[in-house]
């Protein structure tokens, strides 16, 4: 029997959590641009309207699947920033956020194969800010120009470390080869005559 799922009740959070849990298996399933709204209320046996009640469009329920993992980067961020070695906190940073990957490791097949999540992101002021702070972290003071572009390098190609040609690795497999990648990238090397690495 279909349902208001919650809709007037103070279970209205649970409600919301129901929606974007059956959101993102459907976003994995047929992607984002081939999931409706129809489709989500079809998924949990409930009425369109139930799922209106949490989110007016699609791109609300993108960015609600996708804000949790947001809010996991800033925690990550603080701790990496809390350090006082550059070294340490690019460390910290790079397995905190590899382990949050791999923990997401579906959410991120979605973001890097889905265009409709890319346009959608793209213009969320949240994730651009988070952006800009890892790279400021990975970066550091003083940086040279082969730190900078190592940094942005990092950070967009972690978008596709879990594309298809590393479906078979396991978890474990994959948090390892990721961390050597990121270790060997952002290696801080001898700062050119005349400059000074920081500690």
């Amino acid at each position: 029997m279909t349902t208001q799922l919650d809709a007037t009740t103070p279970r209205a959070g649970a409600g919301r959590e129901k929606v974007v849990a059956a959101a993102l298996e459907l976003f994995a399933e047929r992607g984002v641009s081939g999931t409706s709204l129809q489709m989500i209320a079809d998924r949990l046996g409930v009425t369109k309207a139930a799922v209106y009640y949490h989110f007016k469009a699609k791109r609300d329920i993108v960015l609600a699947v996708v804000r949790p993992a947001l809010a996991e980067i800033a925690t990550i961020a603080e701790d990496a920033e809390r350090e006082r070695s550059q070294a340490v906190r690019t460390e910290v940073l790079l397995v905190g956020i590899v382990d949050l990957l791999i923990r997401h490791r579906r959410l991120y097949g979605i973001i890097e194969s889905d265009l409709a999540v890319g346009e959608i992101l793209a213009t969320d002021p949240i994730l651009a800010s988070l952006g800009e702070r890892l790279a400021a972290v990975l970066i550091g003071p003083d940086p040279d120009p082969g730190q900078i572009v190592a940094a942005n390098m990092f950070l967009a190609g972690l978008k596709s470390a879990g594309a298809s040609a590393a479906a078979g690795l396991t978890d474990d497999e994959l948090r390892t080869h990721i961390l050597d990648c990121g270790r060997r990238l952002l290696r801080r090397r001898r700062q050119p005559s005349g400059r000074t690495a920081t500690p």
